[in-house]
């Protein structure tokens, strides 16, 4: 999986997709397109699809098992529980999805009608679309060079019937790649409200995350706000205790230097792994678990953020 390599001009620059770093970048074709190419019809036609929806968000983090793909899961849960919002989970981790067996939706198949690819529902509200869905088996390896994952993303965010929706929240894979630049430039035109990035409290965690953040910068992507996860660990039988000691201060230091929001702090419950496996939501499995709290106000920041950013018309992202 190739890397945003760091003299990448950007999605924004007049350079993007012709200068010497972009040769042997899957996604050169596609960059060109926003820098006096023709145009990638594909953009125009998921600006369309997409005007029957209200708000996207894209879930980010730099490094794997930092918890992300349960954020966005659980973001989903709680904005759905309002039962008159309307609530979108699109997986695009397309060699690793994990979104089905969070969601508890295994098994599950797509169906196709008129209007394209149905989601499959978990509850009348909250819709949910993946690759693992297209799989015989959730034991299949998805073994795809970036072009034909970038189709499939296109597929998706063209070809999948979401109707009226509130939220449309994008899990993401690990890193700044072929997938995290394909997403931000089908919805370029449609108005992404921002990026919600995941990192664990550790430097090493912390050192991917800066990538991350320069990621957004560089392609225009507006940042929400980071959250630490497995902030502390929350045992059952004893007081909280450090899993992951915040040597160099955590995203709260980190968040201070690069001046971008810190949504907050996800404490670790032993709790929040055994729902994912269930397939269940931990926000209900444990409503008075620090954690859930902590979840339930990152995702009213979340929400007064989108509040803020209502789409714009012609505007392009970050503009």
């Amino acid at each position: 999986m190739e890397e945003v390599p760091h003299d990448c001009p950007g999605v924004g620059s007049a350079q993007a997709g012709r200068g010497a770093s972009c040769q042997g970048c899957p996604n050169q074709g596609l960059c060109a397109s926003g820098a006096g190419a023709a145009p990638d019809p594909a953009i125009e036609e998921i600006k369309e699809k997409m005007k029957t929806v209200k708000h996207k968000i894209l879930v980010l983090s730099g490094k794997g098992g930092v918890g992300k793909s349960t954020f966005s899961a659980h973001l989903a849960h709680g904005l759905a529980e309002d039962e008159n919002t309307q609530v979108a989970l699109l997986d695009i981790d397309i060699c690793g999805p994990s979104i089905p067996k969070i969601m508890g939706l295994e098994g599950e198949q797509v169906h196709q009608s008129g209007s394209g690819w149905s989601p499959v529902f978990l509850e009348d509200n909250l819709g949910v679309m993946s690759v693992g869905f297209l799989l015989s088996s959730p034991d299949d390896a998805v073994i795809w060079r970036g072009p034909k994952k970038n189709g499939m993303i296109k597929q998706f965010l063209r070809d999948v019937d979401w109707g009226e929706v509130d939220y449309l929240i994008v899990d993401t894979p690990p890193g700044t790649s072929d997938e995290h630049l394909s997403a931000v430039q089908y919805l370029a035109a449609a108005h992404i409200d921002g990026a919600v990035i995941i990192t664990t409290p550790q430097e090493v965690s912390l050192q991917d995350v800066r990538k991350e953040i320069n990621f957004c910068h560089k392609v225009k992507l507006p940042i929400i706000g980071v959250v630490e996860n497995m902030s502390g660990f929350i045992c059952p039988k004893c007081q909280e205790s450090q899993i992951f000691p915040p040597t160099t201060g955590g995203a709260e230091v980190m968040c201070q230097g690069l001046k971008v929001p810190l949504l907050g702090k996800v404490p670790l419950d032993p709790r929040i792994g055994k729902s994912c496996d269930k397939g269940q939501s931990f926000l209900v499995e444990a409503p008075d678990s620090p954690a859930t709290l902590a979840y339930r106000s990152i995702i009213q920041r979340i929400q007064e953020f989108c509040s803020l950013r209502q789409p714009k018309g012609e505007n392009l992202v970050g503009s």
